[in-house]
């Protein structure tokens, strides 16, 4: 059975920077090899059908490739269905649950950063931010009234930044749900 796979791009269409047309990154995933390929808004988010081929296989694949084909330093970010699955299934309590009350992303891992490493070098502002760590990425929220003393707004002026995609809870549901979808 072949596996349904999301790929984060990291650094595309953010402050006009790297922008890539949907419609040209689809183009480009399926011209690799993935089939049934979807995104979902414009910040780099594909889902596909991977076949047999693995995460790993998937990530080498599409960094060399996107790069050749638009001309950046690409940096995916690949988790299967069943990670997904994990990563909002495992999320510490209550995450995601109090949405006017704080700002809650997900902090997705390249795969050579461990979530133990990621914490070593994150910092947080105590009252404000609150991190945990997940199998293959940090989950992060702060709280909204106080969001703009975050350390997360300084995630970009961080070393271990150009390993970190990340996206907001609700993208991450949302990508999990589009998942389900695909494999029912």
């Amino acid at each position: 059975m072949a596996t349904q796979y999301t790929a984060l791009l990291r650094g595309i269409n953010v402050g006009g920077n790297n922008i890539i047309p949907m419609a040209e990154l689809r183009d480009a995933v399926a011209d690799l090899g993935a089939r049934n390929v979807a995104t979902y808004i414009q910040s780099g988010n594909v889902l596909f059908d991977g076949g047999r081929a693995t995460g790993t296989t998937w990530t080498k694949r599409l960094e060399t490739g996107l790069a050749e084909r638009f001309g950046y330093q690409a940096r995916v970010m690949v988790r299967s269905h069943e990670e997904m699955r994990a990563i909002v299934h495992q999320a510490p309590e209550g995450f995601g649950d109090a949405p006017d009350d704080c700002k809650y992303d997900v902090l997705f891992l390249s795969q050579t950063l461990s979530a133990q490493a990621a914490l070593e070098q994150l910092r947080t502002r105590p009252e404000v931010d609150s991190v945990w760590a997940g199998d293959t990425v940090v989950y992060f929220s702060r709280v909204v009234a106080r969001a703009s003393q975050s350390y997360l707004n300084k995630l970009a002026s961080m070393p271990i930044y150009k390993e970190i995609t990340v996206r907001n809870w609700r993208t991450t549901t949302t990508l999990l749900r589009m998942l389900n979808e695909r494999v029912a």
